[in-house]
């Protein structure tokens, strides 16, 4: 029974950080940030926007009408990656469970429920919503982005010893624990698997969650390009093996 009733008041009394990087998001942004304020959790709430070097006038509604709504905007002058917006992200979290979430409308806060659950009920340190581990609803979109998606999940589980579907996720979730010893060295996508490697140095309790995907194209602002699955091919190796 106590042990019960330590996870209820652990539960109830946890503030949750949500870390959204953002990069020419002006159409999605909004929304977004509604869905996050808006998200099914009893939790508070630390929402910190860190803009990479927007220029399509994203950086400028950030500071006039989301800078009231958010608790942080950390401005970048320059564009860097979205490892280097994570990175300038963690240093100043201080939630006792962190969140990332793109700044599109890929991933809908409806799942952070599910994404909380294995560490509020205290199974996991860190959970990844899997787009393929799911009944969830998922916009169809492009065969060899799959493809690329799944090669580099086997590649890094081979290396990591992990049994992962979906290391390219956005959504991955950690508890202060283990956040704060991650230290982010790469600019842009390749953050995915260097994160994933280090966690697995960590020897942390990792579980995946099934999530629903609401993919977009390149012509509705798509970033993610073939030479960032190669760069995510040479993190796989840089940070297991060296």
């Amino acid at each position: 029974l106590y042990s019960k009733l330590y996870l209820i008041h652990t539960a109830l009394t946890m503030k949750i950080s949500i870390l959204i990087p953002c990069y020419n998001e002006k159409n999605t942004i909004a929304a977004l940030v509604d869905r996050v304020i808006n998200a099914p959790i009893p939790y508070e709430k630390e929402i910190v926007i860190v803009d990479d070097g927007s220029t399509d006038g994203t950086r400028e509604y950030l500071a006039e009408k989301i800078a009231p709504l958010v608790t942080r905007i950390i401005y970048h002058e320059i564009n860097q990656g979205k490892g280097a917006a994570l990175a300038s992200g963690f240093r100043v979290v201080s939630g006792d469970v962190l969140i990332i979430q793109d700044a599109d409308l890929e991933y809908n806060p409806i799942d952070y429920p599910k994404l909380l659950g294995p560490i509020v009920d205290g199974y996991a340190d860190v959970v990844y919503g899997s787009r393929f581990l799911t009944g969830d609803c998922h916009r169809v979109l492009y065969f060899w982005h799959s493809v690329a998606n799944r090669i580099i999940t086997l590649f890094s589980n081979m290396l990591t010893n992990l049994n992962l579907t979906d290391v390219e996720t956005c959504y991955k979730v950690f508890k202060r624990s283990i956040y704060t010893q991650i230290h982010i060295q790469e600019k842009r996508f390749g953050v995915e698997p260097e994160v994933t490697a280090k966690i697995a140095k960590l020897d942390a309790v990792i579980y995946e969650v099934g999530i629903g995907y609401y993919g977009r194209t390149y012509a509705e602002g798509k970033k993610i390009s073939a030479k960032d699955g190669f760069r995510a091919i040479w993190c796989i190796v840089k940070y297991n093996l060296f």
